[in-house]
């Protein structure tokens, strides 16, 4: 089976096929696969529906079946932000340390960590050219927003969420596998996972 990574994220595609290496009935495809690999505007109000559009817009780009996902970080103090927007949260082109640092600089005056919950939430849509929708999954990790930077490994915000339970340790503090145990797109992989496996 051929599935195609819609993204050009290159750190959701290293997450993704990492957590599939036991899994060799599965040949991952991505952009650099494809000539011409389009950007999709992701211009819906929710996570379910941005991934739908992405997952089959390259799905019939590529006439092969797509995985898409959408994810981001909901902020509890900052009514919801940066939600779907978390990508581009300090602008259109923005890099990943200018959406932390706005982020950071929105909970100036959250001064305690209990002040400052957070969670990533995923939803996930495996899509057929011919056949449509396959699968839809999804995953959520609670936890908080952390006061400065910690970590290396990871991406986007995960050098400041700190997941519940782990005393204080950054999401990019953590090994991948660790990761992939309690992250939003950890569980929203487990799920499809064994949905692949059922279908091998």
């Amino acid at each position: 089976m051929k599935i195609v990574i819609a993204t050009k994220n290159k750190g959701k595609i290293k997450e993704i096929k990492s957590f599939f290496t036991n899994l060799p009935e599965v040949e991952w495809l991505t952009f650099e696969d494809f000539e011409n690999f389009p950007d999709i505007d992701e211009g819906s109000i929710s996570f379910i529906e941005n991934a739908t559009l992405k997952a089959k817009s390259i799905s019939e780009f590529t006439n092969t079946i797509a995985l898409a996902d959408d994810s981001g970080l909901v902020v509890d103090a900052l009514y919801g932000e940066p939600g779907v927007k978390s990508s581009r949260y300090a602008g259109e082109n923005a890099t990943d340390e200018e959406n932390r640092q706005k982020l950071l600089g929105e909970l100036g005056n959250c001064n305690s960590l209990k002040d400052r919950t957070a969670r990533f939430v995923c939803e996930m849509i495996l899509w057929d050219p011919g056949k449509g929708l396959l699968k839809t999954s999804s995953g959520v990790c609670e936890g908080c927003i952390g006061f400065t930077e910690k970590g290396s490994g990871g991406f986007g915000y995960d050098c400041i969420f700190i997941p519940r339970d782990y005393d204080n340790k950054t999401m990019a503090e953590l090994s991948q596998h660790e990761k992939n145990l309690i992250s939003h797109r950890g569980k929203a992989l487990k799920n499809l996972k064994n949905f692949l496996k059922e279908k091998q």
